[in-house]
């Protein structure tokens, strides 16, 4: 199996988590987002552990919340000590709701608004990821009207392409995100900021893309990032205490996907990291990594009921869900490949080929295109693997279609986190 939270059980129905998805599904209803709490667990104090052990002591991850957002999640992770990344005031709120410590919280965004900033400062937000020279203006003159000193990272692009798509490809010149090294408005910018009396400059901030399976590309970033260091320290006499390298370490989605071990990984950093501090005589800065994707997506599951099968003599087959791209829109935006099983019968051999389609009146909205399964009947329950990230997160309401109830699974009971939207709440703000 793809992942080892996933099994076959007697009844020859697909297990997560130690469930039984056909059960879930006929308790619960479809379609229906799973979450696997123990394995969000496991991940984050592997990344919490590798991060102390081969990047330097007080050195942590910062679960990047925008992977999947909810309030039991912000609790699960205020419980184990984990730094949070958000990127929007909504994502603070839901923190902060939960009990979470936002000391412990970097808020990011390319185009933060006056009132975000504000609501940071106002909420304890701990570091701000200042992506602009009229952001860090702004953040000035709000801080010293609020009487507050905020901590903050200057987000730098370094000028590296991870050759990931192009949607998830955040760290060339030419990315709507931060400031450029190679072109000097860096530089400028942290001089800048240095004369600045409301904000204290911490370090520094990149982060390259996503979907990255091997370490090389994030070594490049910190030679990057620590080369860039070392030119402030010796031209504008300012040594950086913290560096920022982001995200973007991947998730297999198929079993033909190359395995990552993200200890391994860590480590692999950790040693270009040790090289270059040593070459370029820095004192060490605490590191912050942002994982998303690789903390929670094998962690999750989505469950559809089938719904019609259709044969097209001489063409292709198809199987419609009731579900789609109102709850998993990626294979739409990026063509995102899937692994899916006929959770019915998952003791059996594939013997069909057929494209997944949801529900909405679009003919782009389908889930993935001619997939092997167990030929499923109208009422088997489909499953696909690994939608823990970007799936409940990037959900919405098309067709007016409501989004589906999120159940989490922990030590062997499942309990609703969040609740299926009603057609009353899909209406509630309509005047």
């Amino acid at each position: 199996m793809l992942a080892k939270n996933i099994g076959i059980n007697e009844k020859g129905h697909l297990t997560f988590a130690g469930a039984d998805t056909v059960d879930l599904a006929k308790e619960y209803g479809t379609p229906l987002y799973l979450v696997d709490k123990n394995g969000i667990i496991d991940r984050a104090r592997e990344y919490m552990s590798a991060a102390e052990t081969y990047l330097g002591a007080g050195s942590h991850p910062c679960y990047a919340g925008k992977a999947l957002c909810y309030t039991d999640l912000y609790r699960t992770l205020e419980d184990i000590g984990m730094w949070i990344d958000v990127v929007s005031p909504g994502e603070f709120y839901t923190a902060k709701k939960a009990g979470f410590d936002l000391s412990r919280a970097m808020f990011h965004g390319n185009n933060k608004t006056d009132d975000d900033l504000k609501m940071a400062l106002s909420m304890g937000v701990g570091r701000i990821v200042c992506d602009s020279a009229d952001e860090i203006e702004a953040l000035d003159q709000i801080a010293g009207e609020l009487e507050k000193k905020p901590k903050i990272l200057i987000r730098l692009t370094p000028g590296i392409d991870p050759h990931t798509h192009k949607s998830i490809n955040t760290g060339t010149v030419d990315s709507k995100f931060g400031v450029a090294i190679e072109t000097g408005d860096a530089k400028k910018l942290v001089a800048k900021t240095l004369e600045k009396k409301n904000i204290e400059l911490m370090g520094y901030h990149c982060h390259i893309g996503s979907q990255i399976f091997e370490c090389e590309p994030f070594c490049e970033a910190a030679e990057k990032m620590l080369t860039f260091m070392a030119d402030m320290k010796k031209k504008l006499e300012f040594e950086a205490k913290e560096i920022n390298l982001g995200g973007g370490m991947a998730v297999p989605y198929l079993e033909s996907d190359k395995k990552i071990s993200y200890t391994e990984n860590i480590k692999a950093v950790g040693v270009c990291i040790d090289a270059l501090l040593e070459k370029l005589s820095l004192n060490r800065p605490v590191f912050y990594l942002e994982p998303g994707r690789s903390i929670v997506a094998d962690s999750g599951m989505t469950l559809y009921t089938v719904g019609t099968v259709k044969c097209i003599e001489g063409y292709k087959n198809y199987v419609s869900v009731d579900g789609g791209m109102t709850d998993n829109p990626r294979f739409a935006l990026y063509q995102s490949p899937y692994t899916l099983i006929n959770a019915s019968h998952a003791d059996i051999a594939p013997d069909f080929t057929a494209t997944v389609g949801g529900r909405c009146c679009e003919s782009g909205d389908l889930i993935q295109e001619n997939v092997n399964l167990v030929r499923p009947v109208r009422g088997d329950t489909l499953a696909v693997l690994t939608t823990g990230a970007y799936n409940f997160s990037m959900s919405s309401n098309y067709n007016r279609l409501t989004r589906p109830a999120l159940v989490t699974l922990f030590n062997g009971e499942s309990y609703v986190a969040v609740k299926r939207q009603t057609f009353e709440d899909m209406t509630a703000l309509d005047i």
